[in-house]
């Protein structure tokens, strides 16, 4: 039986990004606050420290910052058909566990989506008419557009130092920066990072083919920093362990030094680690959560009563807890009837693997983890994509992320898998190869969805998350539209050889892409077609709001943290208003 606790005013589920920003917050209002995180505790020093850190072998190639599989995972399949079986090791993406979450050993880019990607309806419905959707397409807006939103983007950007270039400077477009991105107040607070070889390269081949190439924004510190709450980072040392890594130097933006030490040092403020929560409990009308039930290390179960829920886990735990609870309606795929689940999207990849004579030298191992020159050209909104035949786009760059030992042994094809003629051929080529890459945009669509598996239960005894999801013809089309772009942008750098990489056929779940899930729980304006409103708010359980990336109801072609950071500034001043006058929320 669960020992009850004292009731909290305030409950967040889970410590990453958005539950540090959340946390931090509102402990301005002065309320009592209690933060569950799953995981355990983590600080940079000793975590962190040179020269364990970096460790490949451990923490890229064994997942030691990410979710433990073993313990904790889903179920996948690629349609309705097929027989979903457990995810037993972790591949296509790598959610976090413990305190920071993913932002500890994310790479550090920080994008701020496209206007077309917050309003892709609005604008795709405007621009080419209603003719232009596939069928089985679930395009929706937000229900908040990007000029609501840039203030929180701003905030953003200045709370994690991030280095970039503006392109757009309150609507005057600056060359050097990303002309395509919408129009900003202000420059962001540091300069670029230093151009690798690499971004030389593709900058010169890029502008000679008439794109428009700029730095990309980074969280990764091109100096020294001290954010507007006084917290310092240190300069990036280019050493190429970022992603699946923490900082030792702090150069790399990351909540468990700078929003959570900033929460914790409130009275009113108090984080649990290592508890698990299993559901949210919620009065015989479900119209209200009455509290969380979680385990913590020791297996011992507590219930704690809670004024106000704000579940801030990863995208997918997110869903996970809403279906377990029962809040909002679960998605029927065969009716389109219900919310929770529904609109789930991923990313789509494709590029070129360029290889060079041995008089260009890469130096891959000199990198940071947002270290890329890239173009918008082609990305969402930027370009006519109905005349290709698909809506939507992606984001091409070359990054400069750092070539690991194990990791990066890029060879042509042909090439043995092992053996005396493989290590040649690595030796030959791991300083003179780059990639061009294309991340792409993934629309939602009436057949991917995330739901409760009937078959597979955790250790608890609870459904695990089952995924259904494939790619549609759609981003297949849009990928080998870019992987051509890509290969011209490879061939323009003079390139000995330049290899393709067209769309997959299917979706795997096996190798790594990216840890970019959205959906599942989308906001916006509609209750039959979202489970959130505006403002993160769930549709049908007034005092529960939910963060992440779960609540986007599309996938962009560019990384999710920018809006993911954002959107908890907008849910933040959302819940202060509720927390006054307690009930939906509508626009002021």
């Amino acid at each position: 039986m669960a020992t009850q606790l004292k009731t909290a005013d305030i409950v967040i589920v889970g410590l990453g990004w958005t539950g540090g920003i959340l946390a931090r917050e509102l402990a301005e209002t002065g309320l009592s606050i209690v933060v569950l995180e799953r995981g355990g505790p983590r600080d940079t020093n000793p975590d962190f420290m040179y020269p364990t850190i970096h460790d490949e072998l451990r923490y890229a190639q064994r997942h030691e910052l990410m979710q433990n599989v073993s313990r904790e995972t889903l179920t996948f399949r690629n349609n309705a058909s097929e027989m979903a079986l457990p995810m037993r090791q972790l591949g296509s993406f790598l959610p976090g566990e413990g305190v920071g979450g993913a932002g500890v050993h994310w790479n550090g880019v920080t994008w701020r989506w496209l206007p077309w990607d917050h309003e892709p309806l609005k604008h795709t419905l405007s621009r080419y008419g209603k003719a232009v959707i596939p069928k089985d397409m679930q395009l929706q807006d937000w229900g908040v557009s990007y000029d609501e939103l840039e203030p929180c983007y701003d905030k953003f950007e200045y709370l994690c130092g991030v280095s970039g270039k503006a392109g757009n400077l309150r609507g005057q477009k600056i060359d050097g920066g990303n002309v395509f991105e919408g129009p900003r107040q202000r420059d962001y607070p540091n300069p670029p990072m230093l151009q690798t070889h690499a971004g030389a390269l593709f900058e010169k081949a890029a502008k000679s083919l008439g794109y428009h190439p700029f730095p990309g924004p980074s969280a990764n510190m091109s100096q020294a920093y001290i954010n507007p709450d006084g917290v310092a980072f240190g300069a990036c040392h280019y050493c190429g362990y970022c992603e699946r890594f923490g900082c030792e130097a702090n150069a790399k933006a990351s909540a468990h030094f700078t929003v959570i030490p900033l929460a914790a040092s409130k009275s009113n403020v108090e984080i649990r680690t290592n508890a698990r929560v299993m559901k949210v409990n919620l009065d015989p009308a479900k119209a209200r959560a009455e509290s969380v039930t979680y385990i913590d290390a020791g297996g011992r179960e507590f219930e704690q009563p809670a004024g106000t829920v704000v579940l801030s886990a990863y995208a997918l735990g997110n869903v996970h807890l809403m279906l377990l609870s029962g809040i909002g309606k679960p998605y029927n795929p065969t009716t389109g009837d219900g919310v929770v689940g529904r609109n789930y999207a991923y990313q789509i990849g494709s590029g070129a693997t360029v290889f060079f004579d041995e008089k260009t030298w890469i130096n891959p191992f000199m990198g940071a983890g947002a270290l890329a020159v890239n173009i918008d050209d082609f990305n969402t909104g930027s370009f006519d994509h109905a005349k290709e035949g698909f809506i939507g786009g992606g984001g091409i760059s070359t990054p400069s992320s750092g070539g690991r030992p194990i990791g990066f042994h890029p060879v042509p094809s042909g090439t043995p898998a092992w053996g005396a003629e493989w290590k040649r051929a690595v030796v030959r080529h791991y300083n003179h190869t780059l990639s061009v890459l294309n991340q792409g945009s993934v629309m939602s669509y009436r057949q991917n969805y995330l739901d409760l598996d009937p078959t597979y239960r955790d250790r608890y005894g609870r459904p695990l998350l089952r995924m259904t999801f494939d790619y549609h013809a759609n981003e297949q089309k849009q990928a080998n539209f870019l992987a051509d772009i890509c290969v011209r942008i490879g061939q323009e750098m003079g390139a000995e050889r330049v290899a393709r990489r067209g769309s997959p056929e299917r979706y795997s779940i096996v190798p790594y892409q990216s840890t970019h899930n959205t959906g599942g729980a989308a906001m916006g304006s509609d209750p039959t077609t979202s489970a959130l409103n505006r403002y993160c708010q769930a549709w049908d359980v007034s005092n529960v709001f939910v963060t992440g990336a779960c609540a986007f109801p599309q996938n962009a072609g560019k990384n999710p943290t920018g809006p993911i950071g954002a959107l908890a500034y907008w849910t933040a001043d959302a819940i202060k208003r509720y927390l006054k006058n307690p009930a939906p929320l509508v626009p002021a």
